[in-house]
């Protein structure tokens, strides 16, 4: 993921590099993301501009600006466009992303930053977001979903505060719209047919929900509110399952085996190197003349100790992501998800005698903090006379970790809050590997407006009584440093990340009985959510639960605190 800033100064660089930070620790956080951050390179470049700013911000008679990307709003200056596109350059976007060495079209995603406080961004080829508005760290991971994904907007508008229309179209080729009824995607197998009736990390229940593709009625989405409707909010199951697939098709899960290009010998050990996502360990199934091996998902094989008759025999290594985010058995056997290396075995053949000298090769990073709920690796050479076993140990104690020994699920130890020290060992040897494990989530604190009066029982959390409009801060600390995000979420909804307001992240949020509206969008309604002028703003009085977190930069999610928030209809009304 190459990162270019457009419109930063020489003196501004150390901002962009601040925005950066701050758009790729927000991006961790969402999956799928946080859970396949090892499969992704971050890379920025940073090309000092000549003028400070992009071009037609914040209006169409704003100054024309000299910038290495040619950024501007309004579709890059196009009156019959809107404010919020944010056009680029792409040749020159290409040129600079070139400058990465090892990358292309075929493995990387590009994300143009401008250098702006407006809101904006474009999801077209290459993504695009403004590096300082309030909510352009959730304007990215959005753009992305287009960019890297194909999913399509899931607004029931184009134009900010005017309603779409009806859609008058046939069955959209967009995996998250559809016109059919429940019963008919479940009768015909269609699109999230899957998914039907599961709770959304978005919130709510998986169904179906008018709106989308910039009309109001006649077409369906997933779920009530996700990043591809509403910024703030995760993408939703569906949506997930297809950035999955998009973001597993730009690696590959084998990163190496034994040469398979000849036939091979009976006396010799053969082997895969995976990938190690964070969330979870790939499945890899050996197979014999197409009969399962009892290898316990190791990433190696020792044939002298397989009952061979004489003669060739075919096999074969099967490497396949287990994720739960993926249940379409298609997306699961795709080539982005599913890959097997094949090999003659000849008994006749003998295997050429090689020193290979036995040591670490690549394994999780071990100058940052890995997270408490994370998969860490340590892969090795690979001798083809014996198997380097890898032995593990937190705190100086040794941990079980059967099958494939070049993975450790840390959240199957359930590690204590904490500092700990994790290490890897090759056995017979001192070959030591070292990590900081950050099993202490990062702390929140939250602070309100003035309350009417504060209630406070025992058994129940604080509840704070307003009869109209109140601010919310949080704010959060962590041990390590580094971007903290921060979410909160009412009634049990999504869970919905915090950015300040979106007229100035240093405010706090707002909440008001019907809502905030803020350039056609609506923000900060209390109860059911409401996110454009027509929906439902009726004030929802009586008590609410509002829960609030951390993720922090090792990816370790806080547990939920909650308080209490009763509206109460102001005198006289």
């Amino acid at each position: 993921m190459v990162f270019i800033g457009d419109g930063y100064t020489a003196g501004e660089l150390p901002r962009f590099r601040a925005d950066v930070d701050r758009h790729v620790k927000v991006l961790w956080s969402i999956e799928p993301f946080r859970s396949y951050r090892s499969y992704v390179n971050v890379w920025a470049v940073q090309v000092p501009s000549p003028d400070s700013g992009v071009d037609c911000d914040p209006s169409l008679d704003g100054p024309r600006r000299d910038t290495p990307l040619g950024m501007g709003f309004w579709g890059g200056c196009d009156p019959r466009s809107v404010q919020r596109l944010l056009a680029v350059d792409g040749a020159a976007a290409a040129r600079y992303a070139d400058l990465v060495a090892g990358t292309s079209a075929a493995n990387r995603q590009i994300v143009a930053l401008a250098h702006s406080s407006t809101y904006g961004g474009a999801g077209g080829t290459f993504a695009t977001a403004s590096g300082g508005n309030a909510l352009s760290s959730q304007i990215t991971p959005h753009e992305i979903g287009h960019s890297l994904g194909g999913l399509q907007d899931e607004y029931d508008y184009y134009a900010r505060g005017m309603p779409g229309g009806a859609y008058g179209g046939g069955e959209p080729a967009s995996a998250h719209h559809t016109v059919l009824t429940s019963e008919q995607l479940r009768d015909r197998r269609a699109k999230w047919w899957r998914w039907l009736g599961e709770e959304s990390e978005a919130g709510g229940v998986i169904g179906r929900y008018e709106g989308g593709l910039y009309s109001t009625g006649g077409v369906w989405r997933p779920t009530r509110h996700s990043l591809m409707k509403t910024l703030g909010y995760p993408f939703d199951e569906v949506g997930r399952e297809v950035m999955v697939q998009a973001v597993s098709a730009k690696v590959d899960l084998v990163q190496g085996h034994t040469p398979n290009g000849a036939p091979i010998g009976a006396d010799r050990t053969v082997w895969v190197d995976t990938l190690h996502p964070l969330g979870g360990e790939l499945d890899v199934v050996w197979r014999l003349d197409g009969r399962p091996l009892p290898a316990g998902g190791a990433r190696t094989v020792d044939l002298r100790r397989l009952p061979l008759t004489p003669g060739r025999h075919a096999l074969t290594a099967t490497v396949t992501d287990p994720t739960p985010f993926v249940r379409d058995p298609a997306v699961r056997g795709s080539a982005a998800l599913t890959r097997s290396v094949a090999w003659t075995v000849d008994t006749r053949l003998p295997t050429r005698p090689q020193r290979v000298a036995v040591r670490f090769t690549s394994h999780t990073p071990t100058q940052t903090p890995v997270g408490a709920w994370s998969v860490v690796h340590a892969d090795t050479t690979h001798p083809p006379d014996r198997i380097p076993a890898v032995r593990w140990a937190l705190d100086g104690r040794p941990v079980a970790n059967p099958g494939n020994d070049r993975d450790l699920d840390l959240s199957a130890l359930r590690i204590r809050p904490g500092r700990h020290t994790l290490t890897a060992r090759i056995a017979g040897t001192a070959h030591v590997l070292r990590w900081t494990v950050d099993a202490a989530p990062a702390e929140a604190s939250y602070e309100l407006s003035a309350p009417l009066r504060t209630v406070r029982e025992p058994g129940r959390p604080v509840e704070y009584v307003y009869d109209g409009p109140f601010t919310m801060r949080l704010d959060a600390a962590d041990d390590h440093g580094g971007h903290v995000v921060t979410q909160f979420r009412v009634n049990g909804d999504g869970w919905y990340t915090y950015y300040g307001w979106p007229t100035d992240a240093r405010a706090p949020f707002l909440f008001t009985p019907s809502g905030t509206e803020i350039d056609g969008l609506v923000y900060g309604k209390l109860g059911s959510p409401r996110a454009v002028p027509w929906d439902d703003a009726a004030p929802r009085y009586g008590t609410h639960t509002v829960e609030y977190r951390t993720i922090d930069p090792a990816g370790n999610t806080g547990a939920a605190g909650r308080f209490l928030v009763t509206l109460v209809r102001p005198a006289g009304s």
